[in-house]
């Protein structure tokens, strides 16, 4: 009789953990999905520029760069593209588009060893020369690009918005005028990373 009584015990003892382990288990899986379908996203996770809803498609479009030739959306090597179409460079807006290639380039250059699978894609004349910058593709302004540039809304201010363009010509990611490149540069890192 003294031997039931332990082996009970122990039998209780561990109905009881198995039960709180349970329903630990199932608790944090509720809680964790209760905040992914509510929206909520770590810090970590957000995009810092505007996420196109929907997308802009360039697929179809092909650009053509300032000297008459083709330029193509290729999706190997999976190139990232950031596209600007700044207003008229010329006289006082000079210094805000050189501001913005100024930038442009420092987070292509911050992108280390994947910068080579990123492209500027400058749409209209540059506000300097353009030499050293490689990663530097002037395109011709026209109305095929203005239409894929899903969200493409006159500038505000003394800056111009940029576009995020994914490896297969897709706009997902849109920065307002006067962003912070450094916001940039944390989101093509991320996509840059798992893509």
């Amino acid at each position: 009789m003294s031997d039931a009584t332990p082996a009970t015990s122990a039998l209780h003892h561990n109905r009881k953990t198995l039960l709180i382990v349970l329903l630990l288990f199932f608790g944090v899986m509720l809680t964790a999905g209760a905040l992914r379908f509510a929206g909520w996203r770590p810090h970590g996770m957000k995009n810092k520029g505007e996420m196109l809803q929907p997308y802009g498609d360039l697929r179809s479009y092909s650009p053509t760069l300032a000297d008459g030739k083709s330029y193509r959306w290729q999706d190997s090597p999976r190139t990232w593209r950031m596209v600007t179409m700044p207003r008229d460079c010329e006289g006082a807006r000079r210094a805000a588009c050189q501001h913005l290639l100024e930038n442009l380039d420092k987070v292509w250059r911050l992108m280390g060893r994947e910068a080579d699978r990123v492209h500027v894609l400058w749409a209209g004349a540059a506000p300097v020369p353009l030499d050293g910058l490689r990663e530097v593709y002037l395109l011709r302004a026209d109305a095929g690009l203005r239409a894929g540039l899903t969200q493409a809304d006159v500038a505000t201010g003394d800056s111009d918005p940029v576009w995020l363009v994914d490896p297969n010509g897709f706009v997902v990611l849109r920065y307002a005028p006067g962003f912070d490149p450094g916001d940039l540069r944390t989101d093509l890192a991320r996509l840059l990373k798992i893509n």
